[in-house]
């Protein structure tokens, strides 16, 4: 809370008095009743518009801004109510923060910048250059040690920021707006770049962000902010299929749905599927009731062993096993493929496209019409097909 007797302004919030009268009377109720946790290993990205409150809430991650009631807690240590120098010891060596603007010394090189957060740590100056060297390396900088800031593009001055922070091997990363000044092309290069090292160091990121598409490209998990509040806290899919209220609801309405919804989020379960034991007779009566013109084979473990039509098992009903009938399986798709990629894959694939877990075994399949239906939840007109599935 922002303005004089900011306390007092808490307890008529907390006695039910309206946000917009407090602004009224000259008082900044920046962040409010903000209550989440953020776990270790994830990417959380803070979402909101211009005047939301994430810029705030950030700063309060660190103790760059003290929150005027509730606490936030680090490992377990109460960041509110630590000591001067506790709090310098919690940013030395938990948190650091790569800034919207970079925040490079100009008259430094760029292994100096990097090394700069373990210089202030006391860290010799051999270690921290090797460090810092290394830092460097893993953001794509390898060769522009020696350089200085002005001599480095908006997208290379970023990564020295995120060298830095990398360089000091804190558990956190805090990143305000990070990329939010880079041209577009740069700024998907940087996220693409932040994506591939969280896969290989397995840092907490708190992430802040204006751009919808970019916090659902990046985050694990996303909190909307608006005038202070956090409204909902859900991963991509969460957010975009179930929206909190009606202002989330049109904050995603543009979003691109297929890059995404996956594949496992709109698969449905098989029609029916053959076990490898079962026999031609089995089958074609199978696909008789279930009105199917071909099914998947698995085995006891629920892997693919391949499909059969009705066409296969109807002349030879004899046959103890389908052994000689199966047909070659299509590529299957992990739960994970956004629908995005999936339209290639559907239309090589005679039967509805076949989704897998982690292990391999079928979990589910995708028929071209809810394929079609994932394009968006509001199309003007309904996708009809006949009673077979095959679109009209």
């Amino acid at each position: 809370m922002f303005g004089r007797k900011a306390r007092d302004a808490v307890s008529r919030l907390e006695a039910g008095e309206d946000p917009a009268d407090l602004r009224k009377a000259g008082l900044t109720p920046a962040v409010i009743d903000a209550s989440f946790e953020v776990e270790e290993g994830e990417i959380f990205v803070v979402m909101g518009l211009s005047g939301s409150g994430k810029s705030t809430l950030i700063r309060m991650m660190n103790g760059l801004h003290p929150p005027t009631s509730g606490h936030v807690e680090v490992y377990g240590e109460n960041l509110t109510a630590a000591s001067r120098r506790d709090l310098r010891r919690i940013r030395r060596e938990r948190i650091s923060m790569v800034f919207q603007h970079f925040a490079l010394f100009p008259h430094r090189t760029v292994l100096d910048n990097a090394a700069y957060g373990l210089e202030t740590q006391g860290i010799g100056k051999a270690e921290r250059r090797e460090r810092a060297h290394e830092a460097l390396e893993l953001c794509g900088l390898t060769g522009w040690d020696d350089h200085k800031p002005g001599e480095l593009s908006g997208g290379m001055r970023q990564r020295v920021g995120l060298a830095r922070a990398l360089a000091a091997d804190t558990d956190i990363l805090l990143m305000d707006e990070a990329f939010s000044a880079l041209d577009p092309l740069i700024r998907r290069d940087m996220q693409d770049q932040l994506i591939e090292l969280q896969h290989k160091l397995g840092k907490t990121i708190l992430f802040i962000t204006h751009d919808l598409n970019e916090a659902m490209r990046l985050g694990d998990r996303i909190a909307m902010m608006r005038n202070g509040e956090i409204v909902q806290v859900g991963t991509a899919e969460e957010i975009l299929t179930d929206p909190a209220n009606d202002y989330v609801a049109q904050f995603v309405a543009d979003v691109d749905r297929t890059r995404v919804l996956t594949a496992g989020s709109i698969m449905e379960p098989p029609v029916a599927v053959l076990g490898g034991e079962q026999g031609p007779r089995a089958a074609h009566k199978l696909m008789r009731e279930q009105q199917q013109r071909g099914l998947y084979v698995v085995g006891r473990d629920r892997r693919l062993l391949g499909y059969v039509t009705e066409d296969d098992v109807s002349g030879q009903l004899q046959k103890g096993d389908l052994t000689d009938l199966l047909r070659p399986a299509p590529e299957a798709v992990p739960e994970s493929t956004p629908v995005a990629e999936l339209f290639a894959p559907a239309a090589a694939t005679p039967l509805p496209l076949p989704v897998v877990d982690a292990e391999g075994r079928l979990t589910g399949v995708v028929p071209r019409v809810t394929l079609l239906s994932a394009l968006g939840a509001h199309a003007d007109a309904p996708i009809k097909t006949d009673e077979e599935g095959t679109l009209v």
